[in-house]
């Protein structure tokens, strides 16, 4: 073996992607998306509520944490289809940014409105409860 080797060289095997195969996906896709946002929204509800009823600071912290954990998977995904569609890599980088900006405010507001670790915590656990309950439908579907 050595650094010329032709097989080094040659491209891979292209796979075929139907159009239907494509449509099947996108189906898939947003079916995976609608189950994704219902199914946070389920599991964020339920304990903010009870949540509420303990320290309503800490039930809010939650459900805005699940709101803004939506608000941002949607838009990611929303970014990724234009980045895919557009090839404008630079409008995509500037909407990460704006993003991460926006969704990065807002556990800071709820800090300084109640000043406690478990307020940070209770939001991050909301913001990222779309991407547990994506990766259990993925999990789930194979």
């Amino acid at each position: 073996m050595s650094w010329d080797d032709d097989w080094e060289e040659s491209a891979p095997a292209r796979r075929t992607y139907t159009p239907a195969e494509a449509a099947a996906d996108l189906a898939l896709y947003r079916k995976m998306r609608r189950a994704a946002v219902a199914g946070t929204l389920l599991v964020v509800a339920l304990p903010a509520t009870l949540l509420a009823l303990w320290y309503s600071w800490f039930g809010l912290a939650l459900a805005v944490g699940g709101t803004a954990g939506i608000a941002n998977a949607l838009l990611s995904m929303h970014g990724n289809e234009r980045l895919l569609e557009r090839r404008n890599v630079a409008a995509f980088v500037l909407s990460s940014f704006v993003r991460i900006g926006l969704f990065g405010i807002v556990p800071v507001v709820l800090a300084v409105r109640a000043p406690s670790l478990w307020t940070l915590a209770l939001y991050f656990a909301g913001f990222f409860t779309p991407l547990a309950v994506t990766v259990g439908l993925n999990c789930k579907r194979k």
